[in-house]
């Protein structure tokens, strides 16, 4: 997933973060929430058509019941969770879908991991989707673990509209929460070169905790407890399916690209179960970085070129030469105008003009702010002659300001809660109708309790992720990391990781690749944007040169 969206506040960013997920009511942490919490309900599964003879009646079973393999049966009954409930057994179903590559065949399951307390007793049940393609080598063929981030975001994201071999459709990238929600085979599936494994977290998805009390809450719903649950996963995931041999790597997106670096210096430190690389998606690397106050010119160096390229796609395309110029001025003269601070005037005006010139907004706005602009002043100023206002997520994609002379009006996210309706309703289908899966709890994409809830640990020093990345990699001269953004994305601007990864020496850096691709957070709604993504990953997956 997807950060929390952003509020104005005194806050530390990263803890703003942590804060501000999706508006929600309060819910029972790690459980479902209560019937008005926003979502979409889970549908019955569609009856199977009459049948007026025998042969008909075969017919009708095959339509309405994917073709299952023996699901793996379970040792003993699961203690009940919280919420009275527990995860069907998993189940395996065959599919095949066509490609540009051609046809491919592979084994589908949804199932759950039960992760125990060392005298037994069951504590989180994590559910997971593992599409493996038939007649591969498991020794040779990579395995990717997939997460999304939040905290309290479902594997959805990446799985229904990126990585899957299921996805849903949006034409033309357009995000509206009432459409319906079909799938559609992928045709940039990544299960072309990898088996993939969907995970979802603690109170996401189907996950949950079982009999939650607060020790378990504070050890699961905290930064170093999710590594934890997550490398025990990987851990055991990978010697119940004896991928021992395989290529491992890790796909985390936003959070879940923060919890990347932090996961793979676990398994090599803790568990023995190294990954081969990494693809970190529209992730933050150092909340450090973007914490500083009014006072600190970092974060303001990160976003201007993000707006500058929302701008110029407003205008009618992106050049990249000229988005390369802005990066050169804000990481140059204007950062040593920003220092130079509000009192001289001469500084204040050379950054008015170029900020004006860069932006397009208004010459008064941008004064008023002294050429700081903060991502919801972009956001509502960027399309305000148009009467609209633009997603944090993608600041080229708006809705109507539903009051115009309001300051901080009402407004929900276009992206962000846009997709809420169509990934909700679209995991429902899969895993009803294609994998056979239907357990009785809500699935859930966003759960704002979870960030709500969320322990980033003690002491002063903001949480980064960067120096276990360096440490990791230093260890494994042969793992290699992809970083991927979007260019009109305001929440992770693609500059802060540029210019966090500059940091790295040289020896570690010449196995960073970053890309940056037209599109926002998710950018790989856009066809071409997720087609590049897909040849980048291969790339990384296959050992190709960079």
């Amino acid at each position: 997933m997807i950060l929390p969206r952003l509020v104005a506040c005194t806050l530390p960013a990263w803890l703003v973060l942590a804060l501000a997920l999706a508006a929600a009511p309060p819910a029972a942490l790690a459980q479902d929430p209560p019937p008005d919490e926003p979502g979409i309900a889970e549908p019955a599964p569609a009856p199977a058509p009459a049948a007026t003879d025998e042969a008909e009646a075969e017919v009708a079973a095959e339509d309405a019941v994917p073709e299952t393999v023996a699901p793996q049966p379970q040792a003993r009954a699961r203690a009940v969770s919280a919420d009275g409930q527990r995860l069907p057994d998993p189940v395996e179903t065959r599919h095949a879908i066509e490609t540009p590559a051609g046809e491919l065949a592979f084994v589908a399951r949804a199932g759950v991991l039960t992760l125990t307390a060392d005298d037994g007793r069951e504590e989180a049940d994590i559910a997971y989707t593992y599409y493996r393609l038939e007649g591969a080598d498991p020794d040779t063929r990579p395995v990717a673990f997939v997460v999304n981030g939040g905290p309290g975001a479902a594997s959805a994201y990446l799985q229904l509209m990126a990585l899957g071999p299921f996805v849903l459709e949006f034409p033309d990238g357009a995000v509206i929460p009432s459409r319906r929600p079909d799938l559609v085979e992928n045709p940039d599936t990544w299960l072309a070169f990898t088996d993939l494994v969907f995970v979802d977290p603690i109170g996401t998805g189907f996950s949950r905790l079982v009999g939650p009390t607060d020790r378990l809450r504070e050890r699961y719903l905290s930064m170093d407890g999710d590594i934890a649950a997550l490398a025990a996963f990987v851990t055991r995931f990978t010697l119940r399916e004896e991928r021992l041999a395989s290529p491992r790597f890790f796909v985390g997106e936003s959070y879940g690209g923060f919890r990347g670096p932090r996961l793979a210096e676990r398994l090599q430190r803790e568990e023995g179960m190294a990954l081969s690389g990494l693809v970190l998606v529209s992730p933050v690397l150092d909340f450090g970085f973007r914490e500083g106050s009014q006072a600190s010119p970092l974060p303001r160096m990160a976003l201007l070129p993000s707006v500058a390229a929302a701008a110029m796609e407003k205008a009618g395309g992106i050049d990249r030469a000229a988005l390369a110029a802005v990066e050169d001025y804000a990481r140059t003269e204007f950062v040593v105008d920003l220092l130079a601070g509000l009192s001289d005037e001469d500084a204040l005006s050379r950054i008015v003009a170029r900020v004006t010139q860069i932006t397009g907004l208004p010459r008064d706005l941008v004064r008023a702010h002294a050429g700081r602009l903060d991502l919801r002043t972009v956001a509502r100023e960027l399309y305000r002659e148009e009467g609209r206002i633009a997603s944090l997520y993608d600041a080229n994609v708006t809705v109507p300001d539903p009051a115009p002379g309001a300051a901080f009006p009402r407004v929900r996210d276009p992206v962000l809660d846009g997709l809420t309706g169509p990934l909700t309703a679209g995991a429902q289908r899969l895993y009803r109708e294609k994998l056979g899966f239907a357990p009785e709890r809500p699935y859930l994409v966003l759960n704002g309790s979870i960030a709500r809830a969320w322990r980033y640990g003690e002491g002063r020093a903001s949480p980064n992720s960067f120096e276990a990345l360096a440490s990791a990699m230093a260890l494994d001269e042969t793992m290699r990391t992809l970083v991927v953004h979007g260019l009109t994305d305001l929440v992770t601007p693609y500059f802060e990781s540029e210019l966090i990864l500059r940091q790295l020496p040289a020896a570690i850096a010449a196995r960073v690749r970053l890309e940056n691709y037209p599109g926002g957070h998710m950018f790989y709604t856009r066809a071409e944007s997720r087609r590049a993504f897909t040849d980048a990953a291969r790339a990384l997956f296959e050992g190709s040169e960079w």
